[in-house]
């Protein structure tokens, strides 16, 4: 069971029971707010893990909600999921840049709405394990004569700066960080191009085939980056880290 706690912004009774009563019996602690400015007050008083927000709100609307929640220091990286009966492109457009994670229109099923908190809250879960990754990782990392500088997004060989693009400096820092593993090409594609990447895994070897030439990467038995036919890529085990 979980601990987590959900801020409801809902103007509708029966829709604040049925969010309340499955929500509990998932295992959330759930709070329920009638209108704008009551649920931005408690918000910022009791932060919640996760806000369910109704786009059309008496007073105070949700767009504007929503706006001041990320002006907050202490809300604005909570994560915040829009209900709305509109089914405009336009205003679930402006949710999301006003900093919602997601929406869903109304009527929802209450199975698809779950899953969404379950998967919103997983991600932001992993974001945060993955920033207190970063922060405890080595700044430089190195393999043969091959500097990477973490914090200036910078990669060097033999003391020559190279000009990698982002997606290239990601692969290389995330082979190097994986020294001997062997990383598939659909790990490589959910990783550095994410999740929601419409692409094919042939994205990656175009990829690799560029930062080999420019890192001087010659097939032999001297090879940095080897491949592991039919899997994927892994960097090889000798050199100074």
């Amino acid at each position: 069971m979980t601990n987590q706690r959900i801020l409801v912004i809902e103007d509708e009774t029966n829709i604040q029971e049925l969010l309340k009563y499955n929500l509990e019996k998932s295992g959330y602690k759930v709070t329920v707010m009638e209108n704008g400015a009551d649920g931005l007050e408690e918000a910022m008083e009791n932060v919640p893990d996760l806000i369910l927000l109704d786009l059309m709100l008496p007073g105070m609307d949700g767009l504007e909600v929503c706006k001041r929640l990320r002006m907050e220091k202490k809300t604005k990286k909570v994560p915040i999921l829009m209900l709305t009966a509109k089914s405009e492109e336009l205003d679930k457009i402006l949710g999301l840049e006003l900093g919602a994670d997601d929406y869903i229109t109304k009527p929802f099923s209450i199975k698809e709405l779950t899953a969404r908190i379950r998967a919103t809250l997983r991600r932001i879960g992993e974001d945060k394990a993955d920033a207190a990754a970063e922060m405890s990782a080595p700044a430089l990392l190195k393999v043969k004569d091959i500097e990477i500088d973490c914090e200036k997004y910078e990669v060097r060989k033999s003391g020559e700066k190279l000009v990698l693009t982002l997606k290239e400096f990601e692969l290389l820092k995330m082979l190097v960080e994986n020294r001997g593993k062997v990383l598939t090409r659909d790990f490589l594609l959910d990783k550095i191009w994410g999740y929601d990447y419409v692409g094919e895994t042939r994205t990656v070897d175009v990829h690799i085939r560029h930062l080999r030439q420019k890192i001087s990467d010659e097939e032999g038995s001297g090879q940095i980056i080897e491949t592991i036919r039919g899997v994927g890529y892994r960097l090889n085990n000798s050199g100074d880290r």
